[in-house]
């Protein structure tokens, strides 16, 4: 079964998509970027309100450069201010000797915390845009770094798709090896109704959307109805 995982940007909306029957509530800040970092309290806060209704929580760290450090910290705060999943973007991280660097040092940080925590290595299908590590080079480095899932999603938000940047074929393999690895696999990216197919014909763990379950366009209001649609027509 495919999991859906919504962005909301406040309380409201994540009201609106625990309403509308998502698995799991995500906690980012879009004005620091695709996986712009929220504030701990808000995460908290959310996080609070998720859990009585017995779903999960994730939240980012940002889309981080190569700084081991500052990931391990910034994935270390996400943690305890209540997610259940923690996501790294690999913005600045070139290679996949950098990749598993970061991976590493993160799962470190937070598995020392808490051993039940999840930590999820994000790559981006856009990635020559942004000259950073394919998200093919994560399977490895993801595998190495004992991280428990890894993702795709896309940097720039200017109305590409992860299937523009990436054919069907590569993210086939992406899955795969993912699962070949022991990992489980997440796919975002501007994802709309034309791929409902697609998806269900690659069997990601989880799928990341906004956009499609806004009402008008990616920073209008989430509405339950359309989360609710989303979960009916992916499983």
């Amino acid at each position: 079964m495919i999991r859906v995982l919504v962005s909301p940007m406040n309380m409201e909306e994540a009201i609106e998509s625990i309403k509308g029957g998502a698995d799991i509530i995500d906690v980012k800040n879009p004005r620091e970027g695709s996986l712009g970092a929220n504030f701990p309290w808000v995460i908290k806060s959310i996080a609070d309100v998720v859990k009585k209704h017995g779903k999960e929580i994730s939240a980012t760290t940002g889309d981080l450069d190569y700084k081991p450090g500052t990931a391990s910290l910034a994935a270390l705060g996400a943690a305890v201010a209540g997610a259940d999943y923690i996501k790294v973007g690999l913005y600045g991280v070139k290679d996949k000797d950098e990749a598993y660097e970061m991976i590493y040092n993160v799962v470190r940080a937070v598995k020392d915390y808490d051993s039940n925590k999840k930590i999820v290595a994000a790559a981006y299908a856009d990635y020559s845009r942004i000259l950073a590590v394919s998200p093919m080079d994560l399977p490895e480095a993801g595998r190495k770094a004992e991280v428990d899932g890894i993702m795709i999603d896309t940097a720039i938000k200017d109305g590409t798709t992860l299937f523009d940047h990436l054919d069907i074929n590569t993210i086939a393999q992406f899955v795969e090896k993912a699962h070949e690895n022991g990992m489980f696999c997440a796919l975002a990216g501007n994802l709309s109704w034309n791929h409902i197919e697609m998806l269900k014909e690659l069997k990601p763990d989880i799928i990341g959307v906004r956009t499609m379950v806004c009402e008008s366009g990616r920073n209008s209001k989430i509405r339950s109805e359309l989360v609710n649609k989303l979960v009916k027509a992916i499983q």
